[in-house]
């Protein structure tokens, strides 16, 4: 079994971590696993730039020129969205390589053009991440249903007119994703009913296959220790948030978190806790909590990583919009519970008051007590810590990943090789 993955980066940005980790999960299991990108950041032999030497000293160019017509639409949401309209030469990269299957993962930000998909004679897997393939250039939809049918009028654009970018974007995907050989891969039970409600992906099998993580490098160690490595007092209790992308990303919802944690203080619990964020640097205008907040700006080392859950007792995932979100899977690897909205895919990860809690939608004060739950009895906590190593371990462990990747890789490079004879 050859497998190639595509995806725009091995190891910058949430998606990208996801692809290696199961890039890394396959050859674990001995697979024949390759990754083609145009941002490589790993020293990993394995993953192959699809343009040498080109393609990290222009990414910013080329991702400027492939958003380009998002210039006609100056009152847009401030939220990507990407037309994917540059060629690319990615079909002959891969027919070099001479894979089974090919595995699609996050491919925007100028790395694929959206025809190119009809170029890949394989049988093709698409692992989703968001919402961009089977939506008119939208990444999350919001609050709109238009990917159901065929786009146009895009409120995310501001746009009133059936015949805009996102009409556009919509009618490329529906010529260029007819009659593919295309399954597709959700890691959300939420994201992958978006699919097969979809316009785009109606048609096609979709399977629910989560993400994985290497539960010896994230599992639970002492948390005074690593308070100690990275100077955080020992008599208060963490509440920890991060996020690629910093603090800014409105689909993350930290502002929610902000009025959480602001209820929290006038309730008593100024003295009792502290704020610990990564992915994001102390901003200018820090905005006040009534207790200390420390701000680790970008780690992207899984040591790092592992060593700030264990620092903390909560970690708070407030997004507003969600896949299955690598963070809280990290966190309760570490045997650190989680606090999210009941939105997206929080539901797969979060076990409500099990080994976490699931406040009502975008309500802060139902955030807050979520928080204050988990951290005011100490027994209690201490079964959230241990559930929510349990689950990782029964549920998304990098091996049990890879292992239903390739029981489904092999039934794919089966019926192609039926049909091909």
């Amino acid at each position: 079994m050859k497998v190639v993955i595509l995806n725009s980066s091995d190891t910058v940005g949430g998606a990208a971590r996801a692809a290696y980790r199961l890039h890394q999960g396959l050859h674990g299991i001995g697979v024949s696993s390759q990754m083609l990108v145009k941002n490589k950041k790993s020293g990993d032999p394995n993953v192959i730039l699809s343009e040498p030497g080109i393609a990290n000293k222009f990414d910013k160019i080329v991702s400027t020129i492939s958003n380009s017509p998002l210039r006609l639409y100056p009152q847009r949401n401030p939220v990507i969205f990407s037309p994917q309209w540059l060629p690319d030469s990615l079909a002959a990269k891969v027919a070099k390589i001479q894979p089974d299957i090919i595995n699609l993962h996050w491919v925007c930000g100028g790395y694929m053009q959206v025809e190119s998909v009809r170029k890949f004679n394989r049988p093709l897997v698409w692992t989703l991440h968001d919402m961009w393939s089977f939506t008119g250039g939208c990444h999350y939809s919001e609050e709109c249903d238009r990917y159901t049918e065929s786009c146009g009028s895009c409120p995310q654009l501001h746009s009133s007119k059936d015949a805009d970018l996102s009409r556009w974007v919509w009618e490329r995907k529906a010529k260029a994703w007819k009659n593919i050989d295309l399954t597709v891969v959700s890691p959300s039970a939420w994201l992958a009913k978006c699919a097969s409600s979809s316009s785009l992906f109606k048609d096609y099998r979709v399977e629910v296959i989560p993400y994985g993580i290497d539960i010896q490098k994230y599992k639970p160690i002492k948390s005074q220790w690593a308070r100690e490595i990275l100077n955080l007092p020992k008599d208060k209790q963490i509440v920890l948030f991060g996020i690629a992308g910093g603090t800014s990303n409105r689909w993350k919802g930290f502002n929610l978190l902000v009025s959480a944690l602001q209820s929290l203080t006038k309730s008593g619990w100024k003295d009792r806790i502290e704020l610990l964020v990564f992915g994001s640097s102390q901003p200018e205008n820090a905005v006040e909590l009534g207790f200390n907040a420390h701000y680790l700006g970008n780690l992207a080392d899984d040591i790092s990583l592992a060593t700030v859950y264990a620092a903390a007792d909560v970690f708070v995932a407030p997004s507003i919009y969600d896949n299955l979100p690598n963070t809280v899977m990290e966190a309760a690897a570490c045997g650190i519970p989680s606090v999210g909205f009941k939105i997206g895919g929080m539901p797969d990860l979060i076990e409500h008051c099990s080994n976490g809690y699931l406040a009502k939608p975008y309500e802060t004060e139902d955030l807050a007590t979520g928080i204050a739950w988990v951290l005011e009895n100490r027994d209690r906590h201490q079964q959230l810590c241990t559930r929510a190593r349990q689950k990782v371990e029964q549920e998304f462990s990098s091996e049990i990943q890879a292992r239903r990747y390739l029981s489904l890789f092999s039934e794919l490079e089966g019926a192609a090789h039926g049909a091909a004879n």
